[in-house]
């Protein structure tokens, strides 16, 4: 078996404990905190998640290449792994003190305190996570062992210390303490690899793309994490638990794909690097086809049953979430297409100038449209500012892609796999208009899905 097929194994398998442990845990959370507390716990995240995208900045994707380009190669493997942490540990240490600052300026953040040096935590440690260099490495196997391991305690310390609405910060130190296991764990697994080492530390080569794709990650969050920051300053504590809980369970189906690019990431790095341009450009073929032999089935069933999603996963008072879930529901084929996109073409091209720019665009889009909509629009604005500025950047990005690459867009692909959705939409439509329970109905109409995916 090769060791592609071997990594997708490996990223399947984790990408079903990513569904499934979120499946187990989410209804008990949601029902326990409620939304208010839920929503807070979110809020802060959000905030805390921004100043972790300040400090790594373009770390995963430029740790993974780089990696990937010496990992045979044991003098360079050190060096390369020892100037990345370190210039993570320089980024780290000045965001926590900007952390600590406004934390104690801010009124509303001031008055939870408490949370928010829990999210400082959590900042500090992701420094340490190092996942990009495992994949680098394409060492799945150990990602996804330690992964399963971490899931598994953090599910028994959800249902065994969250039980009542006051433990709202319990359950956000227990999400904390997953990221400081998993780093230090790590850490410790990596001296099998490789040395840290002072000598021979070079940040100047990797300091360009290290800021270049940061700053395109910071332009993407302006309308996915920012989003939630602004709601939550604009809005409150309930229409952040409303959107966080469409979003959480959109991010829950869409790892199906996010698993497979990141396999695909160091391997298309690898191919680009050894001149291997007609392998390159069939493996972005076969990622298009697996992307679209599922998601048009995924985006109906999520547009017609998305009350009955709610209802079964979060219970009661959540009903405000409906609406942002179907709103956002295309948006997996727009960001699985993205992902193809960007982390399996322009990134192993090296094309982080066009990537900064289309970013850009789309971040000033959605800046814009967070002003004009969130305020009047609430969660349902976050959700239509999300949608349409990850549309744009798949726009622009096809766009410069003709000029570079011979990937074109699947039109034909698309209208077909469209028109063979039609069956399918009929008969989700009968079972949604028939009187039973929630639970029933998903059941019933998840199985046809999944039956009509593999015809």
């Amino acid at each position: 078996m090769s060791s592609i097929k071997k990594n997708f194994i490996y990223s399947s398998l984790l990408t079903t404990t990513t569904i499934i442990f979120p499946i187990l845990t989410y209804p008990y959370i949601s029902r326990v905190l409620g939304v208010s507390s839920f929503g807070l716990c979110n809020f802060i995240d959000s905030i805390i998640n921004y100043f972790i995208l300040f400090t790594t900045l373009g770390l995963s994707v430029t740790g993974i290449r780089e990696i990937a380009k010496v990992k045979h190669d044991s003098i360079a493997l050190n060096s390369t792994f020892s100037s990345l942490i370190t210039l993570s540990l320089v980024t780290t240490v000045i965001g926590s003190i900007i952390l600590v600052i406004i934390t104690f300026s801010v009124p509303q953040l001031f008055e939870n305190k408490g949370l928010m040096l829990f999210g400082l935590l959590k900042l500090i440690f992701n420094s340490f996570l190092i996942e990009w260099f495992y994949k680098g490495i394409e060492d799945f196997k150990y990602i996804t062992t330690r992964s399963v391991i971490a899931k598994c305690l953090y599910i028994i310390a959800i249902f065994v210390f969250v039980r009542q609405k006051s433990d709202y910060p319990i359950y956000y130190l227990i999400c904390v303490l997953l990221i400081v296991f998993n780093a230090i764990v790590n850490i410790v697994h990596s001296r099998k690899f490789v040395k840290f080492s002072f000598h021979n530390i070079r940040i100047l080569p990797y300091l360009k793309p290290f800021v270049t794709i940061g700053a395109y990650n910071i332009m993407i969050s302006l309308y996915t994490t920012f989003n939630v920051a602004y709601l939550g300053f604009k809005c409150g504590d309930i229409q952040v638990g409303y959107y966080t809980t469409a979003t959480k369970l959109f991010a829950i189906i869409l790892a199906i794909n996010t698993a497979f690019s990141g396999v695909m990431m160091p391997r298309m790095s690898s191919l680009i690097a050894e001149h291997k341009f007609e392998e390159f450009n069939h493996q972005l073929k076969l990622s298009i086809e697996l992307l679209l032999s599922f998601v048009f089935p995924i985006i109906i069933f999520t547009i017609f049953f998305a009350p009955e999603i709610i209802d079964v996963v979060s219970g009661s008072g959540y009903e405000g979430a409906i609406t942002p879930m179907r709103i956002i529901a295309p948006l997996f084929f727009v960001v699985g297409y993205n992902q193809i996109l960007i982390i399996q073409t322009l990134m192993p091209l090296n094309r982080d100038k066009i990537i900064f720019r289309n970013s850009m665009y789309a971040a000033i889009l959605g800046l814009i449209l967070n002003i004009l909509l969130v305020n009047t629009l609430e969660c349902i604005g976050s959700a239509i500012v999300w949608i349409c500025s990850e549309t744009f950047l798949m726009i622009a990005s096809v766009i410069n892609l003709k000029k570079t690459c011979p990937l074109c867009f699947p039109r034909k692909l698309i209208v077909k796999n469209i028109i063979t959705m039609i069956p399918l939409s009929v008969i989700l439509s009968g079972i949604y208009f028939c009187s039973m329970n929630s639970i029933i109905k998903i059941c019933i109409s998840g199985l046809i899905v999944i039956a009509y995916c593999l015809i």
